[in-house]
């Protein structure tokens, strides 16, 4: 698929100088040895950490920070993140899972990450009942929301080329159910835990591979004549996606987390229907297939019953464990309501000017 960007000129160095930096880190984490290569030879990654140091200066400046400096980064941590999945691969792609160069970088990045991240969110500790009126507020006014400018957009003027362009870029977290929420199932048991390993069971469609939603977005891939290959379309991918996705490792992977994890699960959970309805619309007043929409029927029909179990049968009850730490399952919420919002703008963003340039939109439909 080709790759096509929008770069002023008097930037066009330092983006390059970030895909040259992109594509070392890539070619690192898949040598042979990473930590003794560095070790041997620890010039090798200069180059790449002048601008790892450089990008985390550019992009955390202030509310927005550089876009290029945001992508590059984002793209590093996806990069080091995904090796914590299995993909069915060559054994060797995994050897340096446990890299300690690897792990400094993560570290880093995450650091100054996440702290800017949550200061784009106004955050109150609530009380315990607070709370719980604080997330039935919101799950009611997110399950039927107002139209957004970016879902009317979708529904109603996006192009079948536009909806290719929709599906290219959601492809990297349809194709693998990128919440994590497999990460957060081990430990003890409880109601809680049972509820949780019953949406992913769904999820995962009750065990039957042709009934998994990554099975129902491949086909809508295949069905359009898009490449079905988990991360395909990665070099498309804007860095708000990205970040929606890192965001998901993030708190996976920190069980203190946990509470905010299950904020963030039961906005997904209970905004999916009413944002996935613009994109079945959208399909459906473009005469597309059955098979090209599927995805979307499918989230639609379940999530919505998700949605109400991860109110009543996972908050309220983790609510009243525990108790003062409750608020964080509102921050999760909100913090994901957030980054969902901006991700879908960015997507929004890209097919705007794929479908608005004409010589952008023609390579664009011959690369498809």
């Amino acid at each position: 698929m080709n790759k096509v960007t929008f770069i002023k000129t008097d930037n066009l160095n330092i983006y390059l100088d970030y895909e040259k930096a992109a594509e070392e880190f890539v070619s690192l984490v898949n040598c042979d040895d990473l930590d003794a290569r560095i070790l041997a030879n620890p010039r090798v990654a200069d180059f790449f950490n002048e601008k790892i140091d450089l990008a985390l200066e550019e992009a955390f400046l202030g509310n927005d920070g550089d876009d290029f400096a945001h992508l590059f980064i984002q793209r590093c941590l996806y990069h080091i993140n995904r090796l914590k999945l299995f993909w069915y691969d060559d054994l060797k792609n995994y050897s340096n899972e446990q890299s300690r160069f690897l792990f400094d970088i993560h570290s880093r990045i995450e650091k100054r990450w996440s702290v800017w991240e949550e200061n784009q969110i106004l955050t109150e500790r609530l009380n315990a009942v607070d709370v719980t009126q604080a997330l039935c507020e919101r799950a009611e006014a997110d399950l039927n929301p107002k139209l957004s400018e970016e879902g009317r957009y979708i529904r109603d003027d996006i192009s079948e080329v536009g909806y290719c362009q929709l599906l290219a870029i959601a492809s990297l977290d349809g194709l693998v159910e990128a919440s994590q929420l497999s990460r957060v199932l081990g430990g003890a048991g409880s109601d809680v835990q049972l509820m949780l390993t019953r949406i992913l069971w769904e999820e995962y469609g009750g065990g039957k591979l042709e009934r998994k939603h990554s099975s129902h977005f491949a086909a809508m891939l295949n069905e359009l004549g898009l490449d079905s290959r988990p991360e395909a379309y990665l070099n498309i991918v804007p860095w708000e996606v990205l970040a929606n996705i890192n965001h998901s490792f993030l708190l996976s992977e920190q069980k203190q987390k946990f509470l905010r994890y299950v904020g963030g699960l039961m906005f997904i959970e209970i905004s999916v229907p009413a944002s996935f309805k613009n994109n079945k619309l959208a399909g459906e007043r473009l005469g597309l297939s059955h098979d090209a929409i599927s995805y979307w029927d499918v989230h639609i029909k379940e999530d919505i019953r998700h949605g109400q179990w991860m109110l009543n049968d996972v908050a309220l009850p983790l609510i009243e464990k525990y108790q003062e730490n409750a608020w964080e399952i509102v921050m999760g919420y909100d913090q994901q309501k957030f980054l969902s919002a901006r991700a879908a703008g960015s997507i929004v963003a890209c097919i705007r000017k794929y479908e608005n340039d004409p010589v952008v939109f023609s390579e664009k439909l011959g690369s498809f």
